[in-house]
């Protein structure tokens, strides 16, 4: 067992860190994965006699559908949320891209939304949409809409929504609005 000194359990305190999940979508990267090997399967033990365009053609479809769904739905599977004094990090999929990194000081306040939708967005993933803002949702449930000090919005689904949100209202009290760190 280790012991923790006092001051690494408040250094620990000073990062907030949540995460959410969808394994649905990894039925929908083994479709993907199915379209990139039927795609390979084509181009190497074909028995094509329509011609070589068609073959081409159907070889760098299925490649090119296989690819973008496999890592489509692989980049949001998760999204891990990070929390610290000065910022707010939203890091999507296995590599952690696409990322968003926002500043406290453009932060007007955070609520906490206890039924977000992927079919309130229009699907999975970095969504936009005019009069809601930007979102990035990887499950339905709960999570945290931001009001940031430019009038737009940004929604996360992440478990555990409630601290999350707390955490973010009490650096909020600290960070004078609209300066850089």
């Amino acid at each position: 067992m280790r012991h923790h000194t006092h001051d690494e359990s408040a250094h620990h305190a000073d990062v907030w860190t949540g995460r959410a999940t969808n394994r649905v979508q990894w039925l929908l990267a083994l479709v993907g994965a199915a379209c990139l090997a039927l795609g390979i399967e084509l181009a190497v033990d074909s028995t094509w006699t329509s011609g070589v365009a068609p073959l081409a053609m159907s070889v760098v479809g299925c490649i090119a559908a296989g690819l973008l769904v496999l890592f489509g739905t692989l980049a949001f599977v998760h999204v891990a949320l990070k929390v610290d004094r000065e910022c707010l990090e939203v890091r999507c999929g296995h590599i952690g891209l696409p990322r968003r990194r926002i500043p406290l000081s453009h932060v007007a306040g955070a609520e906490f939304a206890a039924h977000v939708t992927p079919r309130h967005w229009g699907g999975w993933g970095y969504r936009w949409r005019p009069e809601k803002g930007t979102a990035v949702v990887v499950r339905r449930g709960e999570g945290i809409v931001l009001r940031l000090w430019d009038g737009h919005t940004f929604t996360i689904t992440v478990d555990d929504a409630e601290s999350a949100v707390r955490v973010i209202r009490d650096r909020l009290r600290t960070v004078t609005p609209g300066t850089a760190h």
